[in-house]
């Protein structure tokens, strides 16, 4: 095992009510068990899996997780409504099972949530700069009249392959199930782009 176990780990971790999760047919396929397994080790231990470690998608969700996962396709002919488990579920279902492998992908599992975690604050802090910048920028413009046209779109076509640099290539599909107040004041093209574009020619 390495560390290029990472970004494959990462593309399996969905956002579903806000939080970050596997479901548990991807988690079980990291951890070497069947997904019937792995659900029966949490039933018989559920006290080890309160609300915020654990829970069961609803049909809504399942179908969203479905639609935007490739991956997960045959769950749409199953009847079973899937469990997500967040950072900390991930972790409690590797020491319930005990086996060498969960163990050992357990490892790499809570990586790619603490990797996703600092990419995230990373962002929010350049875009957060971004945004002094680009106040800047235009009170400096505001400011000298003499600005050619030329300068100041140049100086936007800057601050706007910047931001597209802030973006991940390939982002998260948008989130899925209950948003929080917080997920709801945020302007609706704030989870990113889907690819990058160079800034146009002026």
């Amino acid at each position: 095992m390495n560390t290029p176990l990472v970004p494959r780990i990462e593309g399996r971790i969905q956002v579903v009510r806000g939080l970050r999760v596997m479901i548990d047919i991807d988690l079980a396929a990291l951890y070497g068990v069947a997904t019937k397994r792995l659900n029966e080790q949490v039933k018989r231990n559920r006290e080890r899996f309160p609300t915020d470690f654990l829970f069961q998608l609803t049909a809504v969700e399942k179908a969203e997780v479905v639609a935007n996962c490739d991956h997960l396709q045959k769950l749409k002919f199953s009847k079973t409504l899937p469990y997500a488990f967040t950072e900390h579920g991930a972790i409690q279902a590797a020491n319930v099972l005990a086996s060498s492998q969960a163990v050992e992908m357990g490892i790499y599992v809570v990586r790619a949530f603490v990797h996703l975690r600092e990419a995230a604050s990373v962002h929010a802090d350049v875009a957060e700069r971004l945004a002094e910048l680009e106040m800047k920028t235009e009170s400096l413009e505001l400011a000298h009249d003499t600005f050619s046209r030329n300068t100041r779109i140049q100086l936007r076509q800057l601050l706007d392959a910047v931001r597209d640099l802030t973006m991940p290539l390939h982002p998260p599909s948008r989130p899925i199930g209950f948003l929080t107040p917080e997920d709801k004041s945020q302007p609706k093209g704030s989870a990113g782009r889907a690819e990058r574009k160079p800034p146009a020619k002026p």
